[in-house]
């Protein structure tokens, strides 16, 4: 067995204390409502503009670098984003105002949604668009075979 330098034990033994304390500052400071087990990347942005406007289910990833957004600033609008539990939403993935991402969705990385996606769906692209349905995900969106 490799012994791991001193630094990186501490590192993954505090990032679960860390990661939680970020998912009950973003519910009880924002308003927020963030469901148990929500995985949220320290690089992903929530729009802050209309924070309780931000639903995300239990048990859903939101990678890094991703951005959700409530508010369109040109419309002066601003509209709740809903994201079912057991989702994945990929690197650098945009989440457009309005829009309901279903339970046990996959949105791939670098993807651009703009319209509802109905649960148990595959989304890919800019603007995301279905690549494959009745799918079934596990926690944080892990892929499961298809019965």
């Amino acid at each position: 067995m490799q012994n791991k330098p001193f630094i990186t034990r501490v590192r993954t033994g505090l990032t679960p204390y860390v990661r939680g304390f970020r998912r009950n500052w973003l519910r009880k400071v924002w308003g927020m409502n963030i469901g148990e087990g929500a995985e949220i990347s320290f690089s992903a942005r929530l729009d802050k503009t209309n924070p309780k406007g931000i639903h995300i289910g239990s048990y859903t990833a939101v990678t890094f670098e991703s951005v959700i957004l409530t508010h369109d600033f040109v419309n002066r609008k601003h509209k709740d984003v809903r994201i079912g539990s057991n989702c994945l939403i990929g690197a650098r993935s945009i989440i457009y105002p309005g829009v309901t991402i279903g339970d046990h969705c996959i949105v791939a990385a670098a993807s651009v949604v703009m319209k509802d996606v109905p649960p148990n769906s595959v989304v890919s692209g800019n603007p995301a668009r279905i690549v494959e349905t009745n799918i079934r995900t596990g926690k944080l969106g892990h892929r499961l075979p298809s019965a």
